[in-house]
């Protein structure tokens, strides 16, 4: 029979031995959580070590990811291919335990997380893609029930996961979708790195998640493993609430002189108190040394396997009687775009060609959208309040909502809704995303206004951070949104994004560069991608060839095209709405008989990533280069531009023209500049 006290003492014992090894870390929240991970992980969750990509397989995440070897411990102790060597280089340079649990690093992590508040929100992403899964592949026939997508997601959070304001956005939402196989473990220990938290921690989280709509079970003592399976066994009944558990734990269990206080949370208990700790837990097993009966008891390989077993044969028999939605799913999970995609792409690219509209971008998305969303069924928008501004919806993605019982409401043709409102939440938005993403079966795309991706910054970050095929749609991208004013109108921001490794951004021109980004964007399986859309019309950019839009930057008229029949002697690069006005410079500088050319670049990091050869094919060694960019100027410089037709002050309130003509985005300024480069030469 299996001892719980022993299995939580060998998770406290390999956390204080791996933080102290590398004399860093957080022993505290591992040691106070490790009865509660005592019931879920040995008794309710429901995964195979042995196969860590197991489509049905319950989510777990660590919201509160300083605990990180509470995680490392529990995937070795139950069979996952992470072997004693990895804990013992725990935070150490290429090893698979790092600081903070990382996805794609290390088998059976879900997401990464460090940054609090956003693993309960990416949680509640999964929990929310599971729900639509089951709503649109699960069947029922007669009395036989098809159920291939039914499995729960949990996560442990702590203190500093609730006092986050993305914890707010996201487990409202999670209330209003009744997002019933959500479950959230709260290790309420009272500890933050400044002490105790009562003095700035006054929340009734109970009465909080209550007001959500969350089924909320406790305090109950986190230290009582049975107590604690309990209550997770009776938040698995919840039909149509999140539940929340709260756990009343001790930081530090087990430790004489450090439980209960700040100083078991982020620094070694040193070796005289981890002497004292193994005697007063009745450990007496030297460092990092797990007796076989504990290994036991905590082996799920087997009982893993049999649950994994028992669905291949459901998905058997799901199969026959549903081969096309069966090869779907595969498809969807595996992350693979429809073998007519590239079809869809080009055809989507071609009729923007012909077509030739003067359109905003936001509106030329919202056409390319159009394409795809009918092509793909796992595109799933949405907007942050704005969708009437940012264009998000389409005629494929009805409006999500769910019934009084928590039922996904479908259409009359029995299609799910494909666009979420996620209110005021642009933070929250951009982690749910994420969430969406790592569960898999879904591409999410969610928009709002430019300057407003300063609020969803961070989880943008660990989208890159964690190569999440996630898009995020911008909006009202610089000073051409006109008389909102400065508060609006981004300046840095297409600037700032473009420094984020691993995220591409993209500032098209007219409708052809947009439903190029877009086949580009749904391509990058391996990074996220930032869309950066105007609110004013662009004309369409006449073109002789699409095949290089696509690589970032492309040459887009030549002096011929101006009329003028005459070798370069300066090149203009302009993104966005900027390209027009470099196209009338040209014209200005052909009438003056300067040639020039002009270069389309609507995504620097896409160009960036070209060949030596390409880049100096579209910008020529020893021709002097000038950008227009509405926007920040330090990121053009690295071009070797001789100068950057931009903006380095804040915006104003007026009319768009006005403030084109006031901040010096007028052809004849573009012309004048490039003319006083020559000037130098």
């Amino acid at each position: 029979m299996a001892n719980p006290r022993q299995m939580a003492n060998a998770i406290r014992a390999l956390a204080m031995d791996a933080v102290q090894q590398a004399n860093s870390g957080h022993p505290g929240a591992p040691m106070g959580m490790a009865d509660m991970a005592v019931a879920l992980w040995g008794n309710q969750l429901r995964h195979n070590p042995r196969n860590p990509g197991w489509i049905n397989r319950d989510r777990f995440v660590l919201s509160n990811g300083h605990g990180s070897m509470l995680l490392y411990a529990l995937l070795h102790l139950t069979g996952y291919k992470l072997p004693m060597q990895e804990l013992k280089n725990f935070r150490q340079l290429h090893s698979k335990t790092a600081g903070h649990p990382e996805y794609g690093i290390t088998p059976g992590v879900e997401t990464t997380t460090g940054p609090l508040g956003q693993g309960i929100t990416n949680a509640v992403g999964m929990a929310l893609a599971e729900k639509l899964l089951a709503a649109e592949f699960n069947r029922k026939d007669g009395d036989v029930e098809h159920t291939v997508v039914d499995h729960h997601t949990y996560v442990f959070m702590g203190d500093g996961c609730l006092m986050e304001g993305i914890s707010h956005e996201a487990c409202a939402l999670a209330g209003a979708w009744k997002l019933n196989k959500l479950i959230a473990l709260y290790d309420d220990n009272g500890i933050s790195i400044d002490g105790q938290v009562a003095p700035w921690f006054i929340d009734n989280t109970a009465l909080r998640f209550a007001a959500y709509g969350w089924n909320v079970i406790g305090p109950i003592d986190g230290q009582d493993s049975a107590a604690v399976t309990q209550a997770i066994a009776d938040a698995k009944n919840s039909a149509d609430k999140p539940t929340l558990i709260i756990c009343k734990t001790h930081i530090g269990f087990g430790s004489p002189n450090r439980v209960d206080t700040a100083k078991a949370h982020g620094e070694p208990l040193g070796a005289e108190e981890i002497k004292l700790t193994r005697e007063a837990l009745d450990w007496p097993h030297a460092p990092f040394v797990i007796p076989k009966e504990v290994y036991a008891d905590w082996d799920a390989k087997a009982k893993g396997q049999a649950a994994e077993s028992a669905w291949n044969d459901r998905f058997v028999a799901y199969r026959k009687a549903y081969p096309e939605l069966a090869r779907e799913l595969k498809r969807r999970m595996a992350g693979e775009l429809p073998k007519h995609f590239a079809q869809t792409a080009v055809d989507a690219t071609i009729t923007a060609h012909g077509k030739a509209e003067t359109v905003a971008s936001r509106k030329a998305s919202q056409i390319a959208l159009e394409a795809f969303t009918a092509a793909l069924p796992e595109m799933l928008g949405g907007s942050a309040d704005l969708t009437g501004s940012n264009l998000t919806n389409t005629k494929s993605t009805p409006a999500l909502r769910m019934d009084l019982s928590g039922d996904v409401v479908k259409t009359e043709d029995g299609r799910i809704g494909r666009h979420i409102n996620y209110g005021v939440r642009e933070f929250g938005m951009a982690a749910i995303m994420n969430g969406v993403a790592l569960h898999g079966g879904y591409i999410p795309y969610g928009g709002t206004f430019l300057t407003f991706s300063d609020y969803s910054r961070n989880a943008i970050r660990m989208a890159a951070l964690m190569k999440l095929r996630v898009i995020h749609v911008f909006t009202h991208d610089s000073i051409g949104l006109g008389e909102d004013g400065p508060t609006h109108q981004s300046v840095e921001h297409a600037a700032s994004l473009r420094l984020i490794p691993n995220l591409d951004v993209w500032r098209p021109a007219d409708t052809a560069e947009t439903a190029v980004a877009w086949a580009v964007a749904l391509q990058n399986s391996d990074k996220p991608t930032a869309l950066l859309l105007s609110r004013q019309n662009l004309a369409y950019a006449p073109k002789n060839d699409l095949g290089e839009i696509s690589r970032g930057a492309y040459v887009l008229s030549e002096p011929a095209d101006a009329g003028l029949k005459k070798k370069a002697r300066a090149v203009i690069i302009a993104t966005g709405s900027e390209v027009q006005l470099a196209l009338k410079a040209q014209a200005l500088l052909a009438d003056r008989k300067i040639a020039v050319r002009v270069v389309s670049m609507p995504s620097t990091t896409a160009f960036d990533r070209q060949s030596e050869a390409y880049k100096s094919e579209v910008l020529p060694r020893g021709l002097p280069r000038v950008a227009v960019e509405m926007g920040s100027t330090g990121g053009w410089w690295k071009y070797g531009c001789a100068a950057v037709v931009g903006i380095d002050s804040y915006g104003e309130s007026a009319p768009a023209p006005v403030l084109f003509q006031h901040f010096g985005f007028t052809p004849e300024n573009v012309a004048d500049t490039v003319q006083a480069v020559l000037s130098r030469k």
